[in-house]
This record gives structure tokens, C-alpha cells and sequence, in this order.
């Protein structure tokens, strides 16, 4: 198939407030702008997931048609139409990735068994905004055989499995999410999952904060019902920690992200093994004796180098923390300064949850065929703005995959327009998201239940014990069999016998 071309010209005037503010919103969602219109809408309120100058609708699967999911009258079995997804017919087979997951998620299962006799989350209004996949779609039916209703939308534009968002939406779940949505579909489908007549949310589940300051701009009043928000991702957190530092987090929040179970085995062993497959899927690149470079050092970036060690690249490490740094060092990495090495590596990974990691001049110096991708949450770590400019022609390879080319015919190969790369390109390991499902629906119930005045508004971890109890729901799997203490074992290390086993300070 030939590859198509085409140039961008970039408006450098248009304006973009700091992360935690929001632009001002003209375009009425309640009331539908026209396709241009929505194609045409102002940047958008927050750069981490939807920041993108190109249509997204190239990304959607060619075999399916043109035709907005807005503007489709669509009825589930039942009757229902109180959902948008791309085609509810693609349920079925929706459904089939849906007990697939559920084999590899046995916590949740556990939980589901467990709990929904009690039902503990019984009058519980939750509101989702996570990637929308056959994992997310377990959490959600754990979540509703709990007691729980549950509204939800993407918190990606690309990551969003469209048959399973269908399966949900069968079910009866309100979703209304699809792969490929614009910038103002984005929104809109926040919009729909909270402003909704005769339905108000009670509790938050986000993963990138995008929900949350929807709410908290749009809709203030609504968290005098809110009893808390749960929120998984390294950018989220940043944001609930900036709104308590100001004083404006109006209920508790519950850091999930931080969570032992979450950074040691979905940031870190997660990524360890998806950086190889979406790099995979997307290039078919041979990773032996390649230089590649990944751009900090935390749980993420530590499961990055992990992997392509092991596969026989040579790995440079970039960080601006002297511990990380040191542990880099301790793991056989060398580290340097991006512009040491950016005129010789073949692949720049970025995984520091920060902004402008690799700038245009860091692009512009890059070896021919270099392959730039992003493995965090946000999409602001590459300027890929900066390439949107009329010398450099934009060319499409396959999905997910970009040639950038220069004048003189240098070219990059850019992934996922700098996007979150294993969950655009590929898929995640569902063993290692039903450890983080789990802690989120721990995480929800413990607030949803929580006597009035055990949180405050503030942010907070979760307790020791749930993340004790998170492992040992998937230590069967493995057919594993903990030691147990004595009495007196228990009492010569001051613990209880059923733990918590570690001090709050421990690090694992």
C-alpha cells in the first residue's frame, strides 16, 4: 500500500495555560457542533490526553466506516441507548476478550466472590475515566456485582478496545468511548458520563486526572456528594497534590499510583515486558546490538532497560535524580546527558512524567530511521508540536506509525504521535492489571465506606494491609505457600501475625 504525504502548518499563536488550569471552554456540549467543528475546536483543556494537531479518525480501523459514533442511533438488546461506542454489534466479540481476561485476573475474581454477597459498594455512583479495555471491563463488572452503578469514558483516545467498550455497553453499562476520537469527542464523553439528568456521581475513579478537572471546572457542585476520588497514574497524582497544596481539593483522594502493588509490579514489570511488544508490533525491529537511550529511571524506565538488556541492546540511561542515577549505574547502565548520545541511538524511549524530555533540537540531530516513542502516562515528554511545521512532511506507515521527514530526507519514525506506546500499540499483560484492578476497587471501597472524618481532604496512600492483601489474592496462581510465624517469632519482631509485615517507611 502506498504511504500517503502530507504537511502541517502549525498556528504558534495558539496558547496553552499550565497543566493544572483550564482553557476556556466556548463550544457547548450540550449542545453538537458540526463534524468540522468538532475537527477544528481549540486546544483542549489539558495537554495529557488529547494534546494532538492531527485528525484522529486515521487511526480508527479502516475496515469499519466514516460515520461518527454521535451520529449513530444505536440500541442495545434491552433497549437501551444510554452509550456511544463505535458498533455495538462488535459485542460478542467484545465479550470473548472479556472472559479471556478474567482467567488472568484472579483477584478480582476472588473479590467478586468474596464481597458481592455484602455488596459493599451498594448505592455507590462511580464515574470512570481509565484506558477501556477487556481488563478495565472486569474491574467494572466486579465493580457493578459489588453494588456499584457505573458511568465510564477513555482517558486515552487510542487505547480504547471498541469491541469491548461494546460488550460493556450490551451489558448495560453507560460507556461511551471509542479508538480514534477527536479532541472535542474526547471531552464530550467525559461530559456525558457526569452531566447526566437524574443521575449524580459519588465516587471518582480517573486515571490521568482529565475526569477530575472536568468535574472540578465544570461542575464544582457536584463534589458536595462526592466522597472521594481514586486515582491510578503518575500525572493524576501530580494534579490531586497540586489542588491540596493550593488548598482546593474539596474531598479525600486515594493515591493509588504510589501504592506497593502498583509501582512494583504495573509500572515495573508491566512495562518490562510491553516496551518489547509494542516496539514489535510496530516496527519489527530486531533489538540486538541496537543503541537505545530511555530517558529516566523510575519503575517504569527501570522495566524498559530491564527488558532490552536482556535482549541485547545497548541501553543509556538519562535521570535527573542522583538515586535513581545510582542505581542505573549499579545496574550495569551508563548514564548520560541526551545530547551525549541522541546523534547515535537508533530508539529515544521517554518515561519521566515530565514535559519537553526531547525538544525539537534533540529531534533535528537524531540518525536517520531513529524510532521516538513514549512510555508514560502524558503525552507532553516529546515537543511533537514542534514537528508540525511546513518544511517537515508528515508520512503514514501503518497505524500508530509516522515517518517525520526533513529536507535533506532524514526521517524518524515517530509512535503513537507520542503517546502512551504499549496501551496505543500493543496490549498490556492482564496478570499485572488485575494486581492494580484489585487495589483500585479496595481503594474505592475503603472510602465509599470509611466513617465521616477518617479522611480528610487531602491525599492519601492506601493501607498497608490492603496492599498485603492485593498479593496475597494472586499468590495462589503460582501455587505459592507463605511461611507463617510463630508466637514468638511474631513476637521478637514486634508484628502481628497477619501483618502488616513492613512499617510504612519500608522500601520494597
Amino acid at each position: 500500500m502506498l504511504s500517503s504525504k502530507k504537511k502541517y502548518i502549525v498556528n504558534s499563536s495558539s496558547g496553552i495555560k499550565a497543566q493544572i488550569q483550564f482553557a476556556d471552554q466556548k463550544q457547548e456540549f450540550n449542545k453538537r457542533p458540526t463534524k468540522i467543528g468538532r475537527r477544528s475546536l481549540s486546544r483542549s483543556i489539558s495537554q495529557s490526553s488529547t494534546d494532538s494537531y492531527s485528525s484522529a479518525a486515521s487511526y480508527t480501523d479502516s475496515s469499519d466506516d466514516e460515520t461518527s459514533p454521535r451520529d449513530k442511533q444505536q440500541k442495545n438488546s434491552k433497549g437501551s441507548s444510554d452509550f456511544c461506542v463505535k458498533n455495538i454489534k462488535q459485542a460478542e466479540f467484545g465479550r470473548r476478550e472479556i472472559e479471556i481476561a478474567e482467567q488472568e485476573m484472579p483477584a478480582l475474581m476472588a473479590l467478586r466472590k468474596r464481597a458481592q454477597g455484602e455488596k459493599p459498594l451498594a448505592g455507590a455512583k462511580i464515574v470512570g475515566c481509565t484506558h477501556i479495555t477487556a481488563q478495565t471491563a472486569v474491574l467494572m463488572e466486579t465493580l457493578g456485582a459489588l453494588g456499584a452503578q457505573c458511568r465510564w469514558a477513555a482517558c486515552n483516545i487510542y487505547s480504547t478496545l471498541n469491541e469491548v467498550a461494546a460488550a460493556l455497553a450490551e451489558s448495560g453499562f453507560p460507556v461511551f468511548a471509542w479508538k480514534g476520537e477527536s479532541e472535542d469527542d474526547f471531552w464530550w464523553c467525559i461530559d456525558r458520563c457526569v452531566n447526566v439528568e437524574g443521575w449524580q456521581p459519588n465516587m471518582i475513579l480517573d486515571d490521568g486526572g482529565d475526569l477530575t478537572h472536568w468535574i472540578y471546572k465544570k461542575y464544582p457542585n457536584m463534589f458536595k456528594k462526592i466522597k472521594g476520588i481514586v486515582e491510578e497514574s503518575v500525572t493524576g497524582v501530580h494534579r490531586l497534590y497540586q489542588l491540596s497544596k493550593a488548598g482546593k481539593l474539596c474531598v479525600p483522594a486515594m493515591n493509588v499510583n504510589d501504592s506497593v502493588t502498583k509501582q512494583k509490579f504495573d509500572n515495573l514489570y508491566c512495562c518490562r515486558e510491553s516496551i518489547l511488544d509494542g516496539l514489535k508490533r510496530t516496527t519489527d525491529m530486531m533489538f540486538g546490538g541496537k543503541q537505545v537511550v530511555v530517558c529516566g529511571y523510575g519503575e517504569v524506565g527501570k522495566g524498559c532497560c530491564a527488558a532490552l538488556k536482556a535482549m541485547g541492546s545497548i541501553v543509556y540511561v538519562t535521570e535527573i535524580d542522583p538515586i535513581c542515577a545510582l542505581q542505573a549505574c549499579m545496574d550495569g547502565f551508563r548514564l548520560v546527558k541526551l545530547n551525549e548520545v541522541i546523534r547515535q541511538v537508533d530508539i529515544v524511549i521517554t518515561c519521566t512524567g515530565n514535559k519537553n524530555v526531547v525538544t525539537r533540537e534533540h529531534l533535528d540531530r537524531m540518525k536517520n530511521s531513529c524510532i521516538v516513542c513514549n512510555m508514560g502516562h502524558s503525552n507532553t515528554e516529546i515537543d511533537v508540536a514542534s514537528l508540525r511545521t511546513p518544511e517537515l512532511t508528515w508520512e503514514r506507515v501503518r497505524s500508530q506509525v509516522d515517518h517525520v521527514i526533513w529536507p535533506d530526507g532524514k526521517r524518524i519514525v515517530l509512535l503513537a504521535e507520542g503517546r502512551l506506546l504499549n496501551l496505543s500499540c500493543s496490549t498490556v499483560p492482564t496478570f499485572v492489571l488485575s494486581i492494580t484492578a484489585t487495589t483500585q476497587a479496595l481503594a474505592l471501597i475503603e472510602l465509599y465506606n470509611a466513617p465521616e472524618g477518617r479522611y480528610k481532604q487531602d491525599v492519601y496512600l492506601l493501607p498497608k494491609k490492603m496492599d498485603e492483601y492485593v498479593a496475597s489474592l494472586h499468590l495462589p496462581t503460582f501455587d505459592a505457600h507463605l511461611t507463617e510465624l510463630t508466637d514468638e517469632q511474631a513476637k521478637y519482631l514486634g508484628l502481628n501475625k497477619n501483618g502488616p509485615f513492613k512499617p510504612n517507611y519500608y522500601r520494597y
